[in-house]
């Protein structure tokens, strides 16, 4: 993969690879379905951009112009490290804020949930993070009713901080 120059190093899980993503990998995307990752023998799984994808594109190219090159608190292309398939994408919404906090993001393919992926990709991007400088606590949310993704939180060992009519508010330390 020598063409995807991403100013960051690629994070590998077990069976994931986890590529950031730049403002010409998502305009390779966005523009001509993928190019730019088909030259580098990467293959969409079936469903992926999906809806979800698709509504983030404009939150993480909007944080990509924001910085030269990507600094590993935007997003990531979720990609499966036999066959290289991309089934979805995680990441965060920016730099540690003042109190040393992120948050984090993640969507998986339709077709590819249920087999751990996004608890996968979740540890190896909080592993990187607690790495960085700065970063103290890592937050996320989800809605009430994603009880798979309420499942995979407490699994990674976030807390619940609170509730409002939607959304449920997770915080997890650092190690």
């Amino acid at each position: 993969m020598k063409k995807l120059q991403t100013g960051v190093a690629f994070i590998y899980t077990d069976r994931l690879i986890l590529i950031p993503f730049t403002t010409e990998i998502l305009t390779s995307i966005e523009n001509d379905e993928g190019a730019l990752l088909k030259a580098n023998k990467l293959v969409y799984s079936k469903g992926w951009p999906d809806e979800d994808a698709l509504e983030t594109f404009p939150k993480i190219k909007r944080n990509l112009a924001l910085v030269t090159l990507p600094t590993g608190f935007e997003s990531w292309l979720i990609v499966k490290e036999d066959g290289l398939a991309i089934i979805g994408d995680a990441g965060f919404k920016g730099r540690p804020d003042h109190d040393g906090r992120i948050d984090l993001g993640y969507a998986i393919a339709a077709g590819e949930r249920k087999n751990g992926y996004a608890l996968e990709a979740a540890e190896g991007l909080m592993n990187w993070a607690f790495q960085q400088q700065g970063v103290r606590a890592v937050t996320a949310s989800c809605l009430k009713s994603n009880a798979g993704s309420a499942k995979l939180l407490q699994k990674l060992a976030f807390k619940e901080l609170s509730s409002d009519t939607e959304m449920i508010y997770w915080l997890k330390k650092s190690f």
